[in-house]
Parts: C-alpha cells; structure tokens; sequence
C-alpha cells in the first residue's frame, strides 16, 4: 500500500482509495467481522495490559482489581457513550430532535452511523467516576493513569475509518497525497482519518508515554489528563479543518464558522489548560500521599 501511495504521489495524480485493496472486514461466510470493531477491542486490551504495567511502579493509586474494574466499566462507557453521543450530537441536523432518539431501536445497530469521541469520553469519565467511588479512589489520579492508555484506542480507531473508507476529509487541490473515496464523489480529499491517526493516537501515544516513563509527570496530580485533554482536543480542533463535516451539520458549520466536533473541543482545550496550569503550580506528590490501596 505505502509504495501504491508514493508512486501516486509522484506521478502526480489522485490516490483512488478503492485500488489500495483494502477491506472493511474479514468475510467469515455467515459473519462479516469489522475492522472497526478489531481497533476498539484492540485499543482496549492494549490499554488494559498497559495499564497492569503502569501500576506495577511507584506511585500507582490503584491496585490490579481496580484495574479489573476500569477495564469493564470503561468498555461499556466507550461503547454505550460513543453511541449515545453519536445520536446525540451527529444526527438530527437542525430539526431540533436526534433522529436515533426519534428511533430508539435503531440505537443497538452499531453498523449503521457511527460512535462519538466525545460521548466516548463522558461515557469513560462516568465510569472511572463510579469505579473510583465506590473504591474510595482518587478520581483525578485515576484519570491520569487511564488518560496514557486512551491514545493507543485512538490510533487503532483512526486506522479503522481509513480502511473503511469514511470520514474522509474536504475535498484537496495540490495535495500530493490527495485520495478519491468511493462515498467521497469524484474529486480528491484529504485523507483526514490518517490525519487523526497521527495527531490523536501516535503523536500522543508518544508524548504521554515519555511523560508518565521518562519524567515524574504522575506525581502531579492532574498534569496527565490535563495534557491529554489539552492535546487530543487541540488535535481534533485542527483537523477539523480539512475532515468533511458530517452531511446533517454542514450547514450548522457553514452558519457557525466552526463544525461541531471543534465546538465541542473548545471547552475540552480549556479544562486541559486548567489542568496543567494547576498540577503545574501545586506540590508534588510525595511518598506517603501514593501509596496505592489494598
């Protein structure tokens, strides 16, 4: 595929998506298994074994039946908060009613539409919260520990729209890496799932795991999900600009100035800053105040 691309590249013309040879599932004659259920269920058990390594060094505020906890009840607050939030805020247009919440049976077919970040992220944050409750845990320095996971989900999850071809990006001129979509008309567009790829899962993957491995970040309390919060909003925020809005919201874009996925990392990018600025002005964490319970 990656020579296919550079060949194309240089030769100056479109990418066609459809020639990269690329599948939306693996056929298994009565089943088709979707790529994109792969990358979530990769993601999660990528963060899970990563989380089990992280509380095994000092300064963890969770032991490994807390981790067992997190690892169901944040699967189920990405699934069902994804989707919730899909309905929520992706369909409907300017009707004023959700059209998945107009029909609700049509909430548990996971094929048709799409699933949300940003109700993937409350839904997670609910869990952490109920898990840290009824545990007796920090819920901040829960948070900072799965806010390193969270990015590998990203990269897979970006991965997976690009081979099912969706979500691609506005349409291209002169870009060298310009890509036809077989839902995407005839002119060339930003491949913006890779895009997503890069800034929301490697690029961060990168930095939250050198700040959690390499410095003493998790000994302030908040810095992790602040920086995670600030990065993979601000990520998103800008590459806004070159994904396609979806076909219900171009006008509430066009009449807005901003798409919905921005309007909805504004406040994201702040509560990111906040935390920072807070872990950033606050003493460290000593010894005593980390030890992790039984």
């Amino acid at each position: 595929m990656l020579s296919l691309l550079s060949a194309a590249a240089t030769a100056g013309a479109p990418i066609h998506w459809v020639d990269l040879g690329l599948t939306r599932g693996i056929d298994l004659g009565f089943f088709t298994l979707r790529w994109y259920s792969l990358a979530y269920l990769a993601g999660i058990v990528l963060g899970y074994w990563h989380l089990t390594r992280m509380i095994k060094a000092p300064g963890a505020p969770m032991a490994q039946r807390h981790a067992d906890d997190l690892f169901f009840y944040c699967t189920l607050g990405i699934i069902l908060g994804g989707r919730l939030g899909y309905a929520t805020f992706y369909t409907g247009g300017d009707t004023g009613i959700p059209s998945l919440w107009a029909h609700p049976g049509e909430l548990l077919k996971l094929w048709n539409g799409g699933m949300s970040f940003h109700g993937g992220l409350i839904g997670t944050v609910l869990a952490m919260a109920w898990v840290s409750w009824r545990n007796k845990l920090d819920f901040v320095r829960v948070g900072d520990y799965i806010a390193v996971c969270v990015p590998f989900g990203m990269l897979f999850g970006r991965l997976a729209n690009f081979v099912n071809g969706e979500l691609w990006g506005r349409v291209a001129t002169g870009v060298p890496w310009a890509m036809v979509f077989p839902d995407g008309g005839t002119l060339p567009r930003h491949p913006s799932q890779l895009y997503e790829a890069a800034l929301e899962g490697a690029v961060l993957i990168v930095v939250m795991l050198l700040l959690f491995w390499k410095t003493r970040a998790r000994w302030r309390k908040g810095l992790l999900v602040g920086v995670f919060t600030f990065g993979i909003a601000l990520a998103r925020f800008v590459v806004e600009f070159f994904r396609e809005p979806d076909a219900q919201l171009q006008e509430f874009a066009v009449r807005t100035g901003l798409s919905m996925g921005q309007w909805l990392t504004v406040p994201l990018i702040l509560l990111g800053l906040f935390f920072v600025v807070r872990a950033l002005t606050r003493r460290p964490l000593g010894a005593a105040e980390v030890a992790a319970p039984a």
